[in-house]
């Protein structure tokens, strides 16, 4: 069998005018992650990182959030069409040793391994192939047309559809994703034009030329697969994203995942979570999280890039971001895990805590209205209720240390560098501005004086 050679090409120059958004396309989000991203995971499989992609509006951007892909960005200095962009690209094409090229644009979220593989299994069968689908809506989608015999003669997109000309309308539509045979389809790139309501190049231009010169064509049908249709508007990125959620907690409910009131719960792609772990509704999940068997997560957390390990609890209402909870931990309710923040096995926080830059120690806790910023506190160490690690002093940060099984009155205000040993106690209300050694109590604050209370005479 002859050997091939595919290079994926990602249109992404594009600016989605109906998305109302100054940025590109293809950095909307779904699921906290941009939609190229998804692209880019379908086609790893398949061409084994030999991707190009066509950047033009807001092209730093897209380099800035996809830095590992940049080296092999082509730019589209003027937005000219599909076809326009395909021609831009073409040398780098064949500077790949590139067989055949796959097409696809970058505003395709939802597309699928499975879907890919579809289309590369006419590698060989054909010059240029592409796929279709029969959506409820056709909306502005390409129209196929077929001969009487129905061959495609070409696609028309929907603007420049004439019934007198092209025939009634089939259903059937183009998915915008091709896969082109570079030596033959390659010559047809310069007979592309601009005769059409939007003076672009279309690329679905070339099925027309393709039978024209005798080329074979095939248009791989997909049915009504919906994850095979672009976003061009915020409804249709809604609908996307709901359907992505979907997706994955139903994946996750059949992989062994306890999920209450799953319609609400939202775990991005790149989320870990193992079989046996608990999740309740309203929780949000996103970035490389990680949730470990046995780990249970409450209602109305919002989590992105944190650790979970087995046995940890989180309550209700919290915010986690780039945050370990270890093994036997507890946090919340209403406490906020800034980057940084480790709970060590069996720690603790409660309500109204924040953590930053911060280790708590095996079994220590801070129960409520604490901030604990750039502080390391050992095992089984105590923070009382208004505790506060002063770390900051208008231009650097500091660091507080506690020590294993030290006791932290409430009210206590830490200013760091400060260390406060193992097995030491401070008085609440105090502010502590110098050490205070292992077994020993620092206490800093006024002397209380009363006095005898005057009334006043009526």
């Amino acid at each position: 069998m002859p050997e091939y050679k595919t290079t994926a090409l990602v249109l992404a120059a594009g600016k989605g005018t109906r998305m109302r958004s100054p940025k590109a396309k293809v950095l909307q989000t779904l699921l906290n992650e941009p939609m190229l991203f998804y692209v880019y995971e379908a086609l790893a499989p398949i061409v084994k990182g030999n991707v190009l992609t066509v950047v033009g509006h807001d092209a730093d951007n897209v380099a800035a959030a996809f830095p590992d892909m940049a080296d092999r960005f082509v730019t589209q200095t003027e937005q000219l069409g599909t076809g326009h962009a395909l021609q831009v690209a073409w040398e780098a094409v064949k500077r790949s040793g590139a067989t055949h090229c796959l097409v696809i644009n970058g505003d395709t979220p939802l597309v699928t391994v499975e879907a890919l593989d579809r289309l590369m299994a006419a590698q060989g069968c054909c010059d240029l192939a592409f796929m279709t689908i029969t959506p409820r809506d056709t909306a502005s989608f390409g129209r196929v047309v077929r001969d009487a015999e129905r061959r495609i003669t070409a696609i028309v997109e929907a603007k420049d559809y004439d019934f007198s000309v092209h025939g009634p309308v089939t259903g059937e539509v183009n998915a915008g994703i091709y896969l082109l045979k570079v030596e033959t389809v390659g010559p047809l790139l310069d007979q592309l034009e601009n005769k059409n309501k939007s003076g672009e190049y279309y690329i679905t231009d070339l099925i027309g030329l393709a039978v024209e010169k005798g080329l074979s064509v095939d248009g791989v049908q997909a049915g009504n697969d919906i994850s095979l249709m672009g976003i061009n508007s915020p409804r249709e990125l809604i609908v996307a994203e709901n359907a992505l959620r979907s997706r994955i907690v139903n994946e996750l409910i059949d992989a062994g995942v306890l999920i209450h009131n799953p319609d609400t719960v939202i775990i991005g792609p790149r989320a870990e979570v193992e079989p046996g772990a608990e999740i309740f509704g309203h929780c949000e999940i996103y970035g490389a999280s990680k949730v470990a068997a046995g780990a249970r997560l409450g209602s109305y957390n919002h989590i992105t890039d944190a650790v979970f390990a087995p046995g940890c609890v989180v309550r209700e209402f919290n915010h986690i971001e780039k945050a370990e909870v270890g093994e036997g931990a507890t946090v919340g309710p209403y406490s906020r895990l800034r980057p940084g923040a480790v709970l060590k096995k069996n720690a603790r926080v409660g309500n109204f805590v924040e953590m930053k830059k911060a280790v708590l120690g095996e079994g220590s806790k801070a129960s409520h209205l604490t901030y604990l910023g750039d502080a390391e506190v050992g095992p089984g160490a105590n923070i009382g209720a208004g505790t506060i690690t002063c770390n900051y002093d208008g231009k650097n940060k500091f660091t507080t240390k506690i020590g294993a099984g030290a006791f932290i009155g409430s009210n206590t205000a830490l200013v760091a560098p400060v260390t406060v040993g193992e097995n030491a106690l401070i008085g609440a209300g105090s502010t502590i501005t110098k050490d205070v050694p292992d077994n020993q109590a620092g206490i800093a604050r006024g002397k209380q004086v009363n006095l005898k209370r005057r009334l006043k005479k009526n």
